[in-house]
């Protein structure tokens, strides 16, 4: 089984490289930003709960999203394996993640962190709230959302160099170029 976690802040380019692989690789993508705004959408107990943390930039709590991705592993017990897009963000999310695997006899093979300077970060989410209809990425939002990453989710930098699975990929040049670039780390992985 092939798990993949893409790790990055906001506007790096996860989703699109995270869907990229899922495809070429026949994994189940797993987005939690698009299932929790899929759950706000149809305004859920979930998604009511999660709406307004949203809005703010700030990260769901770790008991919703543990959950909901076990409930989405769950869902799939015979795929080839998973792209993880959007988790973990905490250490707390990262520890329930290597619990499920070992209970499975499962490990993430690799951890794929794409880099992106900051002031690129910006100017992606505020292309991508304007072309998507985005209200989550306001300026606002975004500088909130790009502190609240530092502060929670480069912890798990080091969380996963000490399993050897952290690799860094520059998340700029076009589309095609970065995900060659995944799929050469991908493919030589043991």
């Amino acid at each position: 089984m092939l798990n993949l976690i893409f790790f990055g802040p906001p506007g790096v380019g996860k989703g699109t490289q995270a869907s990229k692989a899922a495809k070429h690789y026949n994994l189940i993508h797993v987005s939690t930003g698009d299932i929790l705004r899929e759950e706000i959408r149809l305004e859920t107990e979930l998604g009511i709960k999660v709406k307004d943390v949203i809005a703010s930039g700030e990260l769901v709590p770790d008991k919703y999203l543990i959950e909901l991705l076990e409930n989405t592993c769950e869902k799939h017990k015979g795929a080839q394996g998973f792209v993880f897009d959007g988790f973990p963000r905490t250490l707390r999310q990262a520890e329930a993640l290597e619990e499920m695997m070992e209970r499975t006899n499962c490990k993430v093979a690799k951890v794929i962190s794409l880099e992106v300077p900051a002031e690129e970060l910006v100017r992606r989410l505020v292309n991508r709230a304007i072309e998507q209809g985005r209200t989550d990425d306001t300026a606002d939002v975004i500088k909130n959302r790009l502190v609240v990453y530092q502060k929670h989710t480069e912890p798990l930098i080091d969380f996963y160099k000490k399993r050897d699975v952290f690799v860094v990929i520059p998340g700029e040049g076009t589309i095609d170029d970065i995900f060659a670039a995944i799929c050469n780390v991908i493919d030589n992985r043991y």
